[in-house]
């Protein structure tokens, strides 16, 4: 649960593990596609130079090369906005690293709607759905600093390809310094009986606050962090799906394919349940203050609220 009124930025956090895995793991390298300043790997460059590579603005070459260090049996670290990687790419992930499942992690920041003034062109809203849909893609989606940095550095030792997608502005602190991340495991944040809320990225603290809300208004929600979407972690979902009985899932990315998709997908075939998902709504954004954009396409923690709302309405 949130354990402060503190923030943190992910890209910060994702410097920040690089260089203690520079440090620890001689086999780790970084690659850039210019954007060095932007993702904080600047830290690891200046510490580690030989085994930092910017190949400039050429997204497509940055995947290549990647491929190649894992051949080498490097641990290549590869990172730039999410709207280019996958974006510009989904060819070469696809064919250069997750067929051959080469150990390449793909680590994207401004990712979705908070990228804010940048617009829509920069707004990644689709990743989640195209990188869950390649096979042996392993699909992360951080909550917070903390569990960025507790990811990063995990999945140096986890083999197989990797895409962890962050978000550009600083956001709430959720885990405590003690958090370790678990493979696949989904975290239960606030237990509950009334409703399950779902959440994933910078969607969780918002989570909490709708359950914080919820429990004022008489109604005990139940809050998930499903950072790993792929592997989904479908135990936890199906068991606290039964103790619930209403499930509202919330993501800053399309509803089509992301994240809530999956866990509708877990349901359907297990044990079908009443479900909204509060997400982008198959549209693109457009430029803006990112608090503004987050309440204009209803990604805060009152449309959570809402949501869990109608199910519980719906079904009483």
């Amino acid at each position: 649960m949130i354990t402060s009124t503190k923030q943190g930025g992910m890209r910060d956090a994702y410097g920040e593990a690089l260089l203690e895995l520079g440090a620890t793991n001689p086999r780790v390298v970084v690659l850039g596609a210019d954007t060095t300043g932007s993702l904080k790997s600047g830290v690891f460059a200046t510490k580690y130079p030989g085994r930092f590579f910017n190949v400039g603005i050429a997204e497509q070459n940055l995947v290549g090369i990647a491929a190649g260090f894992a051949l080498t049996g490097k641990i290549p670290f590869a990172g730039t906005y999410a709207i280019f990687v996958p974006g510009k790419c989904v060819d070469q992930i696809r064919n250069n690293i997750a067929y051959p499942g080469l150990n390449v992690k793909i680590v994207c920041s401004h990712g979705g709607i908070s990228v804010g003034p940048d617009g829509a062109s920069h707004q990644q809203v689709e990743d989640i759905a195209i990188m869950r849909a390649i096979p042996k893609m392993s699909v992360i989606v951080p909550c917070d600093a903390v569990s960025t940095k507790s990811i990063v550095k995990s999945i140096a030792d986890i083999e197989g390809p990797f895409y962890v997608r962050l978000t550009r502005p600083s956001t709430p602190i959720v885990y405590g310094d003690g958090f370790e991340y678990r493979y696949g495991n989904a975290n239960l944040l606030t237990d509950g009986s009334d409703v399950l809320i779902i959440g994933c990225g910078i969607m969780v603290p918002e989570a909490v606050k709708a359950s914080t809300s919820l429990k004022m208004k008489g109604i005990s929600a139940a809050v998930v962090d499903l950072h790993t979407v792929k592997p989904i972690d479908p135990e936890t979902i199906l068991k606290l799906a039964q103790k619930c009985g209403r499930v509202v899932t919330a993501e800053e990315h399309n509803v089509i394919g992301g994240m809530g998709s999956a866990v509708a997908e877990v349901l359907s075939e297990t044990r079908p349940t009443l479900m909204k998902r509060v997400g982008v709504m198959d549209t693109f954004g457009e430029s803006g203050d990112a608090a503004d954009l987050m309440k204009k396409y209803g990604l805060t923690y009152s449309n959570i609220e809402a949501a869990a709302e109608s199910l519980v309405r719906r079904s009483r």
